[in-house]
């Protein structure tokens, strides 16, 4: 256990007819080394029994809370906002209900932000696995600080690694766009905080064929979204920006 063990982190989980994964997301937080967490698992709008699925683990542990966010959009970004607005830690993470942790993901990752008080978030390395969970060592490697200006060049930090410091930065919010992780993420560095890694695999990101970001094509208009309309960068400014993440991008789904 970290000497800095008694800071309570918010688990913050979307969900949207997710009873085939949810389980397993669920006891991937429940296998914690680091115990001091809630963890709020948000239905958006559920139709199957996703929700009976996180009522039982509920019962067998009362860090567990299930929320039901009242306004489904179909986004991930209300339902994230809706946990953010009730979380009560120091810490907030976030985990995708077909996701999953590694034991050691939090444990690892706290005494990063008591390295300086300039950092404000923390994430790692993941590894991609197959729809029914098998592994096969396809790691997303991640540098070791990351900052406002180097996140324009693209996203290294995976949603499902990442965690921010609430003390230090306050609450931030989803804007209600895709790539919406991303924007997250600048707006939380944008005042001058920076990100460390711990260059560890501490997190396992399902591949479904019928994800939001499986279309590759669809996908190509987002980024400049953020660029333009949430950023404001200039169009020539854009398009340098732009070729980086379109490179990364491409070596990133290699993997």
């Amino acid at each position: 256990m970290t000497k800095h063990g008694h800071h309570l982190v918010s688990v913050i989980m979307p969900m949207h007819n997710s009873e085939k994964f949810v389980g397993k997301a669920i006891e991937s937080v429940m296998g914690q080394t680091y115990p001091h967490w809630e963890l709020l698992v948000v239905d958006d709008g559920s139709t199957d029994h996703s929700c009976d699925v996180v009522r039982a683990y509920a019962r067998q542990d009362n860090r567990i809370q299930l929320l039901i966010n009242d306004d489904p959009v179909g986004m991930p970004s209300a339902p994230r906002n809706f946990g953010i607005q009730r979380a009560k830690g120091e810490f907030i993470a976030f985990l995708d209900s077909d996701d999953m942790w590694l034991r050691e993901k939090l444990s690892q990752q706290i005494p990063y932000f008591f390295h300086d008080n300039r950092t404000a978030v923390v994430f790692s390395d993941y590894e991609k696995i197959d729809e029914k969970g098998r592994r096969s060592a396809r790691v997303v490697s991640t540098p070791d600080t990351t900052s406002y200006q180097q996140l324009l060049y693209g996203n290294v930090i995976g949603n499902l690694t990442g965690m921010f410091d609430v003390r230090k930065v306050g609450k931030y919010y989803f804007e209600n766009i895709h790539h919406e992780d991303y924007a997250f993420w600048l707006s939380v560095l944008k005042s001058g905080y920076i990100a460390r890694s711990t260059q560890t695999v501490l997190a396992l990101y399902r591949v479904r064929g019928d994800s939001v970001t499986s279309n590759k094509l669809r996908i190509v208009p987002w980024q400049w979204i953020v660029y333009r309309e949430i950023e404001h960068i200039s169009v020539w400014r854009s398009i340098y920006y732009y070729m980086f993440y379109a490179v990364r991008g491409l070596r990133k789904s290699l993997i």
